[in-house]
């Protein structure tokens, strides 16, 4: 059986449900109020390792086929290491602080921040709870009790911009995300430097729609992206991804899944997907937190952890020749001839390619 609260009523009543197997959700729009909690008996739950404890806060919701139900999914195999676990989903801006030190005050021995926008707010409040290690997934922060937890996704969009700048007619392609941050940064930087591999002169543009669940504002963007010219799509949101993905299927262009393996979504338009196993990546660090060897650092998995990162299902229509060409190019970044370093490029500092396949 499960319950379902409110935020206000989680906090108001939440210490009589701590027993019980919670889950937590953060993966929506950063302006949303309407955070939900559920607070789950599951009477069926392992034993508990020593009493160890772990949450998850996450921005969307846990059946958004993407980054959030792939967070949800790595909670559950923290579950099978034996901690109780707990969630909650919808969390808005306003409210990150609040919900990471509401599992602080629970006595949660471990607390995930799904997405680079908790940043700020774990900062805030992990000198509060020195007893709590706090990671923030996709994040930059570190600290004594603050760990970063990253896939390579410039690695993994590398590849794709490959397999967009070959497979696209106008020479433009687009990256729509829901927030500019460090991750969605490196994301596009990736997609940019592997398209330009195929063809300098393409060109790449980026919108960004400051949600990652409105499916009415992606839609808009990938529009109005598609009108522009752009006639291959990278898209990196959550619930509003399908809905990104249609569009480009009903227009007749492509487009590129992201965290979960999308091609099944809209099979005439997905190329491939950037396919992150973050929920195995957020296992390993709970691993390493009950074995109190989880330190204040950045952890990052690429390419050299397939299970965790790698490319999905090809779409019929990708080349033979461009599938081994992409895999050539894989083969050679595991094996450092590609490698992708520190530049300044217009007086910033970037990312840019160093070596050949």
């Amino acid at each position: 059986m499960t319950t379902r609260f409110n935020r206000r009523q989680f906090l108001a009543t939440g210490s009589a449900t701590v027993a019980a197997s919670v889950f937590l959700k953060a993966c929506a729009s950063p302006s949303s109020n309407n955070s939900t909690t559920t607070a789950s008996p599951d009477t069926a739950a392992s034993p508990t390792t020593q009493g160890f404890k772990a949450a998850i806060v996450l921005p969307g919701v846990i059946t958004d086929k993407a980054w959030n139900q792939t967070g949800y999914a790595g909670l559950n195999e923290v579950k099978k290491q034996g901690a109780e676990i707990a969630y909650v989903e919808k969390i808005g801006q306003a409210e990150q602080a609040e919900a990471l030190s509401d599992f602080a005050r629970r006595g949660f021995n471990l607390v995930y921040a799904h997405g680079g926008q908790f940043d700020a707010a774990i900062q805030q409040v992990a000198s509060q709870f020195p007893k709590t290690f706090f990671v923030g997934v996709n994040g930059a922060a570190t600290g004594p009790n603050i760990a970063a937890l990253r896939i390579d996704h410039l690695q993994a969009s590398y590849l794709c911009g490959m397999i967009a700048a070959s497979m696209s007619k106008s020479k433009r392609i687009a990256y729509l995300a829901g927030q500019e941050f460090q991750a969605t940064q490196e994301e596009l930087r990736g997609l940019q430097l592997g398209a330009q591999s195929v063809d300098p002169t393409i060109q790449v543009s980026s919108t960004f729609t400051g949600d990652w669940n409105d499916a009415a504002k992606a839609k808009e963007a990938a529009a109005a992206l598609i009108s522009s010219g752009s006639d291959v799509i990278y898209q990196w949101l959550d619930n509003a991804a399908p809905t990104v993905l249609q569009t480009a299927s009903d227009q007749g262009i492509y487009a590129f899944g992201n965290t979960a393996d999308q091609f099944e979504v809209a099979p005439k338009a997905v190329l491939t997907s950037a396919v992150k196993r973050i929920d195995l990546a957020i296992a390993k660090l709970a691993d390493l937190a009950q074995k109190n060897q989880l330190k204040g650092q950045i952890y990052s998995f690429g390419l050299e952890e397939p299970t965790i990162l790698h490319l999905g299902k090809f779409n019929p229509v990708v080349p033979a020749d461009l599938q081994a060409k992409v895999k050539k190019t894989e083969d050679a970044i595991l094996a450092k001839r590609i490698m992708f370093e520190t530049c300044t490029e217009g007086g910033k500092s970037t990312r840019c390619v160093k070596g050949a396949a």
